[in-house]
C-alpha cells in the first residue's frame, strides 16, 4: 500500500541488494519539492510511485531494468509568471472560454533569457499556456469532486489542481508580444502563476468540436466551429432586497464583487456542493458562501431559475461584538442596516 504523501512531497524509490534482501529490494525516503537559489523547481519523481508488487516483481524477474526504479530528479524551471487580476483561487473562472474569464486582459512577463524562444509567436491567435499549480494544497489525491459533478471522478478525468503532478494548461488569447511581455486575454489563472512552457494554439491540430465529453455532458454539435458548454447555466435573479443589500455592500470598498460571484456559483446549480460552498441548513435553507458572506437563494426547477432572497454576515453575533476588530465594522453596519 502506497503511503500517503505530506503536501509537496513525492516518494522516492530505489533498489537495493543485500544480505536481508536477496531480490530487488525497494526502500522508500521522501523528499520535498522546492525551488533552488537558482530559480529553479525541483520535482522527485520516479517510475513506479510507491513500487508496487507487480513492479518489484517486474524489476526482480529481469522484464524491467531494475535501474528504473531508482530515483530521477526532474527540475522545471519557471519561463515566466502570470500578472491576473484574479488574486485568489475562488475568484478565477473554470475555463478561459468560461463566463467571467472572457475578455480578462492580463499580462506574462517572461524571464530575460528566454527573449528570443519568443521570436514568431506573435503570428499566433491564441497559444497554451502550460503552467504549475502552486496553490493546490493537500498533495495529489485519486479521486476528487469537481464544482460541476454530484459525486467524485478519477483525478485524469477532471482538471482538478490535486494531481500527482500539477501542471495545468489554458488557451488565451495573444494580443501582442513587447519584449519580454505577452499581453493575452481570456484569462482564467490568478496572479503570480508559474509559467513553466508555451505552445502556439493550431486549430486544425487543437480544436476538435465533435469529441465527447465524458461525464461533463454530450459532445459538440456536428461541424461547429466552436464547441459550446455542455452543460446549461441556471438563471440566476435576485430580489429587490437583495438588491439592495448588494448596491449597498458595492459602496463599502470590499475586495470582491459580490453580486459576480454569486451569480457565476450558482450558474452551475443549487446542489449542496462542498467545492462550491453551498449548503443545506437543518431549517431547510439553501445557502451560498462566498467569503465571509452568506447568500439565501430559493430554487424553481420547472423553470431552471434560482432566486437570491438575501445576504447576511457570516459572523456570529457574538463575533461581531468584538469591539477591537475593525474589519468587522462592515459587518456590523450591515446588520444595523438590514438585520
Amino acid at each position: 500500500m502506497v503511503p500517503r504523501l505530506r503536501p509537496n512531497s513525492r516518494e522516492r524509490c530505489w533498489t537495493r541488494r543485500g544480505p536481508e534482501d536477496d531480490g530487488g529490494g525497494v526502500g522508500k525516503e521522501l523528499t520535498t519539492s522546492r525551488y533552488d537559489r537558482a530559480g529553479n523547481f525541483h520535482v522527485g519523481a520516479v517510475d513506479f510511485a510507491g513500487c508496487t508488487a507487480l513492479e518489484r516483481g517486474l524489476a526482480q524477474n529481469g522484464s524491467l531494468d531494475a535501474k528504473t526504479c531508482a530515483v530521477m530528479d526532474f527540475v522545471v524551471r519557471p519561463i515566466g509568471f502570470v500578472r491576473s487580476p484574479f488574486r485568489e483561487k475562488a475568484e478565477a473562472p473554470r475555463q478561459a472560454v468560461a463566463e467571467g474569464a472572457e475578455g480578462v486582459e492580463g499580462r506574462i512577463e517572461m524571464l530575460v533569457e528566454h527573449e528570443h524562444a519568443l521570436d514568431d509567436l506573435d503570428g499566433f491567435n491564441r497559444i497554451w499556456v502550460l503552467f504549475w499549480f502552486h496553490e493546490a494544497k493537500g498533495g495529489p489525491r485519486s479521486k476528487v469532486l469537481p464544482p460541476r459533478s454530484d459525486r467524485k471522478r478519477g483525478v485524469f478525468a477532471t482538471r482538478s489542481p490535486h494531481r500527482p503532478n500539477p501542471i495545468g494548461m489554458s488557451a488565451v488569447r495573444l494580443e501582442r508580444v513587447e519584449g519580454l511581455v505577452l499581453h493575452v486575454r481570456d484569462l482564467d489563472l490568478i496572479d503570480g502563476t508559474p509559467v513553466i512552457d508555451l505552445k502556439p494554439y493550431i486549430p486544425y491540430a487543437d480544436a476538435f468540436p465533435d469529441a465527447a465529453s465524458g461525464w461533463v455532458g454530450a459532445s459538440g454539435a456536428s461541424g461547429a466551429s466552436r464547441a459550446t458548454d455542455p452543460r446549461p447555466s441556471w438563471r440566476v435573479t435576485f430580489t429587490e432586497h437583495a438588491d439592495a443589500q448588494l448596491a449597498w455592500l458595492a459602496t463599502q470598498g470590499l475586495a470582491v464583487d459580490l453580486r459576480t460571484r454569486i451569480a457565476d456559483a450558482l450558474a452551475l446549480g443549487p446542489q449542496p456542493h462542498p467545492y462550491r460552498r453551498i449548503k443545506k441548513t437543518d431549517d431547510g435553507e439553501l445557502l451560498l458562501a462566498v467569503k465571509e458572506w452568506r447568500a439565501r437563494f430559493t430554487v424553481d426547477l420547472a423553470a431552471s431559475t434560482i432566486a437570491v432572497d438575501s445576504l447576511r454576515s457570516g459572523f456570529r453575533p457574538r463575533e461581531l461584538a468584538k469591539a477591537n476588530d475593525p474589519a468587522l465594522e462592515v459587518h456590523r453596519a450591515f446588520v444595523a442596516l438590514f438585520g
